[in-house]
């Protein structure tokens, strides 16, 4: 009889430390889970155009090599403008046939190129767009502007997100009657850079105004703390 006692008394003990362990448990998993978005407002320093070049000549050769010599002579005009050759990069080489205007005959042939311009600073982007048009192109693309400092930039819209996320979690547990504790969980949502549209006619006049105006770099994370 007295073995029996004795494991009825233990058996209750262990039911009682497996409810005790359950509910230990179940506090420690307590969370809340926000989304945080962080913002970082700055002036854009560099831009980005596309010069086109085109000629029409009675032959495809003719045309190409007209075209090319134009081309050349805008390639110098920008890099004399103050751009590196390791920014000048040729887009697009098209060479097209030119109709008559009943359609049964070729009567010409009209070369296209185009050179993209990058890591332009803002400062001198007028000036390199009346050279490359001074010089023959006769097709201007762009800006599109750029933050030279981009990740700096972001990496601080990050911090921003997650300052965002813990106050936002703060309000709810203090809502709800709970401390809030450390970071359980961390994902980063991502991040976009909002543009300025700017456009260019071809046919730019002297000192092109080009006004950078600004770009907001986000970022946005989820985090999840703990709550007790």
């Amino acid at each position: 009889m007295r073995l029996l006692v004795t494991l009825a008394i233990a058996v209750a003990l262990l039911a009682g430390g497996a409810d005790a362990a359950t509910t230990a448990t179940a506090t420690s998993t307590d969370t809340v889970t926000v989304t945080g978005m962080g913002t970082v407002t700055a002036v854009p320093d560099q831009a980005e155009f596309d010069f086109t070049v085109q000629t029409k000549a009675t032959t495809a050769t003719g045309a190409l090599t007209r075209n090319g010599t134009a081309t050349k002579a805008v390639i110098a005009a920008v890099e004399a403008a103050g751009v590196a050759e390791a920014d000048i990069q040729t887009a697009q080489v098209s060479l097209d046939p030119v109709q008559s205007n009943d359609g049964t005959s070729i009567v010409g042939y009209t070369a296209s190129d185009t050179i993209d311009v990058t890591k332009l600073a803002i400062a001198k982007a007028g000036a390199v767009v009346d050279a490359a048009v001074g010089a023959g192109a006769t097709d201007v693309a762009g800006p599109s502007l750029t933050l030279s400092s981009e990740d700096a930039l972001y990496n601080q819209a990050l911090k921003n997100a997650v300052a965002q996320a813990k106050t936002k979690a703060q309000a709810l547990a203090d809502a709800a009657g709970l401390n809030l504790g450390g970071v359980v969980t961390m994902v980063e949502g991502g991040g976009n850079v909002t543009p300025l549209p700017f456009a260019v006619g071809a046919a730019a006049s002297p000192n092109t105004p080009i006004q950078p105006g600004t770009q907001d770099v986000q970022a946005t994370v989820t985090v999840t703390f703990a709550l007790s």
